[in-house]
């Protein structure tokens, strides 16, 4: 919070846009400090449930869905939140898990309503962690590589682009290994 913002920025350089995010944390940080009475921490937000305390931290301007959720599930907080990242939206798009229409945004609601209730912490994130690992290795964003995808059988937009040569089982086709 008290450090240069060239400092911050040189701590965060590998993530994208350092040079705008070094000073949002900043900023972020003395607002959680001035709203907890000087005191910068937010374990308070273990006592509220998960929708209540995602709103208290999206007050904060630039904190959105996925870094409110992000915050709550990889934190000590531990709270069962589902962050949404471009490729975890991208793989539940193609899997037909939502719509096209809807947004990475309004996405965390209705992806996170489909888990099932009694998940804890661990469960959500190993839930993200494996559609977002899918969608970086495998269901790129250009040219997926639906031809060594392990849920192809299982993927709307996979079975239109890709029609693999190999056996035929009723109506699905497999790939030969």
């Amino acid at each position: 919070m008290n450090a240069s913002v060239a400092e911050v920025e040189d701590l965060i350089q590998s993530v994208t846009w350092p040079e705008q995010k070094a000073p949002r944390i900043q900023s972020i940080l003395r607002q959680i400090s001035e709203a907890r009475n000087g005191v910068l921490e937010l374990e308070f937000l273990a006592d509220l449930p998960v929708e209540e305390a995602r709103a208290w931290l999206e007050k904060l301007p630039g904190v959105g869905p996925k870094t409110s959720a992000a915050v709550l599930n990889f934190s000590r907080l531990r709270k069962p939140a589902l962050p949404v990242d471009c490729h975890h939206h991208r793989v539940a798009v193609r899997t037909g898990l939502i719509p096209k229409s809807v947004a990475v945004g309004p996405s965390h609601i209705v992806l996170q309503a489909q888990l099932p209730p009694e998940w804890d912490a661990q469960a959500v994130y190993d839930n993200h962690e494996v559609l977002m690992l899918h969608g970086q290795r495998c269901c790129y964003f250009n040219n997926p590589a639906c031809h060594r995808c392990a849920i192809w059988d299982l993927c709307p937009e996979g079975q239109k682009r890709w029609q693999p040569k190999g056996e035929v089982h009723g109506d699905i086709h497999h790939a030969p290994l």
